[in-house]
């Protein structure tokens, strides 16, 4: 009998939990032979994918679950290193459901599973993976023994290095032969860009010189957490930037599927100018395939600045707003055949990569964008980052629905208009001058998360600065 609940680790989107208190061979077994009798087998696909991170318990758990899914006929093919992006486009090239061993950022003591329908399709708790924990909890519960299927043939288990075929890819989509040499500082994190980047950046045929940062695949993070959200992370970044008077900077979390952007001053890019950056990218290479603009739709969540939607409109192309979370925005982006979504976290997704989320290949659209042109980055995104915004500010309230309802009654006084897409959204002026805020509760946590932006900075602090005394009342 096992003492894991898999309910306390299997969240919204993926599995991360501890290794090997919650997350141990036995459990990533279970949930390998579970996934393979919930989804790849009433998929109608006999074959998967996997891929790992460089954490020292990823090729254990990852055979582990290979196994458990082998032993209900699935052949399963390892192909070993990779980032999340890489294990979605074998999962899309190959047409098979995939399972990737990652916790991205989180510290080295964490393990965890983003799984994937074929076609790189996400498997969240509303889509298959309540149904995968559930059946694997049964398994844990009368043992491993129980689950060995009598008389059925075991899949095989092979390996196969996909590296080269994902940068191949994704050079078929940026072409970056053609552009003025750029000087780039690339902070690896210690995380999987470090096998990536040599792949796909450093090519004989580019004009590009990579400065590496942390290119050390090292699961210990022993140089700063691989979260480069957190600005403290940006540092290095930052500073090696200016010493090497790079044309940017570029920093990846510890599974490389999300990209941040510094530029020649070292300043942060916000994730909002690159998502409007790249939107009118591919909103005019669509237009120039002959695409009515008015065709051309791009996905964005409630807290992406204002100039997202704003640029999109400006290029003829139709904005849709989505909540926040990935299982949102791609289901938005197959919905409306989305040519790019974009998210305040730095997540980008693409209709040519089977809608799944990529962060190397919005850098190499920001690397394609500048090396166009002859100026530098920060005059390059300036007019995508024209407004003040606050960033996420997270306040622990004991009533979160008392604190919310404070914010509307006065921001109904302001004369605001109130949107309940996700959480509580508000803002007045559509011109020169406004404000908005969005205000939402954490799933998990009592929590409320504030984002302002505004025309411009004392308006901003103004705002941030009342709704954070409603809040914290």
């Amino acid at each position: 009998m096992t003492t894991a609940r898999l309910q306390d680790f299997i969240k919204a989107y993926d599995v991360r939990g501890l290794v090997p208190e919650q997350l141990s061979p036995a459990v990533a077994t279970a949930l390998g032979s579970a996934y393979a009798q919930v989804v790849v087998i009433p998929e109608g696909a006999t074959a998967m994918v996997i891929g790992h991170d460089m954490r020292p318990s990823s090729p254990e758990l990852s055979r582990a679950f290979a196994a458990g899914a082998a032993a209900h006929g699935v052949d399963v093919t390892m192909i070993g290193l990779c980032s999340t992006d890489g294990l979605y486009y074998a999962s899309g090239a190959r047409s098979v459901p995939g399972a990737m061993f990652t916790a991205s950022h989180n510290p080295a003591t964490y393990n965890g599973i983003k799984l994937c329908r074929s076609g790189a399709r996400p498997v969240g708790l509303d889509s298959g993976l309540a149904e995968v924990r559930d059946l694997a909890q049964w398994l844990l519960d009368r043992g491993a023994e129980h689950d060995l299927p009598a008389g059925a043939s075991v899949g095989s288990i092979d390996q196969a290095d996909l590296l080269d075929d994902y940068a191949d890819f994704l050079h078929s989509l940026v072409d970056l032969s053609e552009g003025r040499p750029l000087k780039v500082v690339v902070d690896a994190g210690n995380g999987m860009a470090g096998h990536t980047v040599p792949a796909v950046l450093q090519r004989s045929n580019l004009p590009l010189e990579i400065v590496p940062l942390y290119f050390e695949l090292d699961g210990t993070f022993p140089n700063h957490e691989a979260n480069p959200l957190e600005p403290e992370n940006l540092r290095d970044l930052q500073a090696a930037v200016l010493a090497h008077g790079a044309d940017l900077g570029l920093a990846f979390d510890g599974d490389a599927d999300r990209c941040f952007v510094v530029d020649e001053r070292g300043e942060p890019v916000t994730p909002s100018a690159i998502t409007a950056l790249v939107a009118a990218r591919e909103i005019a290479r669509e237009v120039a395939a002959g695409v009515d603009p008015a065709e051309v739709a791009v996905v964005h969540n409630v807290i992406c600045s204002r100039v997202v939607p704003e640029t999109i409109s400006q290029a003829g192309a139709r904005p849709v707003r989505t909540r926040v979370g990935h299982s949102y925005i791609k289901a938005h982006m197959a919905e409306h055949d989305a040519v790019f979504g974009g998210e305040h976290s730095a997540h980008y997704y693409f209709r040519d990569f089977w809608f799944a989320d990529t962060g190397m290949l919005a850098a190499m659209h920001v690397l394609a964008a500048l090396g166009g042109q002859r100026g530098a980055l920060s005059d390059l995104v300036a007019s995508y980052e024209r407004y003040a915004g606050s960033g996420e500010i997270n306040s622990l309230v004991e009533d979160v629905p008392a604190a919310t309802a404070r914010v509307r009654a006065w921001g109904e006084e302001q004369g605001a208009s109130v949107d309940l897409l996700d959480g509580l959204t508000m803002g007045v002026g559509t011109g020169d001058e406004f404000w908005w805020i969005s205000l939402r509760p954490s799933n998990t946590e009592p929590l409320l998360r504030l984002n302002v932006e505004a025309s411009d900075e004392a308006t901003m602090t103004t705002i941030r600065d009342e709704v954070l005394r409603m809040v914290r009342a």
